[in-house]
C-alpha cells in the first residue's frame, strides 16, 4: 500500500507540476508563449508519462474524481479511497509549493494578483462564464474522463494503449474548458493551487471538488450499467 500511495502522490505531483506549470511559467510568455493548446497538451503529457511510469503501480488516477469513479464502476476498492485522496492532494500541494518558489524568483510576480493557475467561474472564469456554465462543463467533463479510462482500461480492449488515450483525453479535455473554468475535472489540482492564490480560488473551491466528484461516479456508473461487457 505504501508503494501504492507513493506513487499517486508522485503522480500527481507531476500533474500539477506539469500542467499548472505550464500555465503559469510558459503560457503567455512573451512572443513565445505556449497558449492553452499548449496548457493543454502539457496536462495530457503528465497524465501518460506517469501513467506508463507509475500506472503499474497504483493504476495512475492522480486525481479523487478518477479514484471515486472506478469505485463507482467497479474497478477499485473503497477500502483505498481515502487513502488515494489524501496521497494525491499531498502530492499537488507539494508541486504547488515548489512552484511558487519558481514562479516568485520573477521579479513582481504575485499568485493572489495572477490567478496562479487557478479554477474559477464568473468573473474568475477566463472567458467569464457563469457558474451554471461551469457546473455543466465539469460534470459533463469528468463523467466523459471516467468513461474513457472505464473503456481504455476494459479487460477486451486493446492492451497497452490506455495511457495514450487517457493522456490524450485530457488534452481534449482542456481545449474545450480552459476558457470557462480553468478546467479542473481534478479537486487535487484545484486545491493545490488554490492555497496559493489564497483568495477568491479558496472560496470557489467548493465546486470544483463536488462537481468533477459527480462527474466521475456518474461516468463510473454509467460505463458500469450501460457498456461494461458481461461475463
Amino acid at each position: 500500500m505504501f508503494r501504492k500511495l507513493a506513487a499517486e502522490c508522485f503522480g500527481t505531483f507531476w500533474l500539477v507540476f506539469g500542467g499548472c506549470g505550464s500555465a503559469v511559467l510558459a503560457a503567455a510568455f512573451p512572443q513565445l508563449g505556449i497558449g492553452f493548446a499548449g496548457v493543454a497538451l502539457a496536462f495530457g503529457l503528465t497524465v501518460l508519462t506517469m501513467a506508463f511510469a507509475v500506472g503499474h503501480i497504483s493504476g495512475g488516477h492522480f486525481n479523487p474524481a478518477v479514484t471515486l469513479g472506478l469505485w463507482a464502476g467497479g474497478r477499485f476498492p473503497a477500502k483505498e479511497v481515502i487513502g488515494y485522496i489524501i496521497a494525491q492532494v499531498v502530492g499537488g500541494i507539494i508541486a504547488a509549493a515548489v512552484l511558487y518558489v519558481i514562479a516568485s524568483g520573477k521579479a513582481g510576480f504575485d499568485a493572489a494578483a495572477s490567478g496562479f493557475a487557478s479554477n474559477g467561474y464568473g468573473e474568475h472564469s477566463p472567458g467569464g462564464y457563469s457558474m451554471f456554465s461551469a457546473i455543466v462543463i465539469e460534470i459533463v467533463l469528468t463523467c466523459g474522463f471516467l468513461l474513457v479510462i472505464h473503456g481504455a482500461t476494459d479487460k477486451n480492449a486493446p492492451a497497452g494503449f490506455a495511457p495514450v488515450a487517457i493522456g490524450l483525453a485530457l488534452t481534449l479535455i482542456h481545449l474545450i474548458s480552459i476558457p470557462i473554468t480553468n478546467t479542473s475535472v481534478n479537486p487535487a489540482r484545484s486545491t493545490a493551487v488554490a492555497l496559493f492564490q489564497g483568495g477568491w480560488a479558496l472560496q470557489q473551491l467548493w465546486l470544483f471538488w463536488v462537481m468533477p466528484i459527480i462527474g466521475g461516479i456518474l461516468g463510473g456508473v454509467l460505463y458500469r450499467t450501460l457498456l461494461e461487457k458481461r461475463r
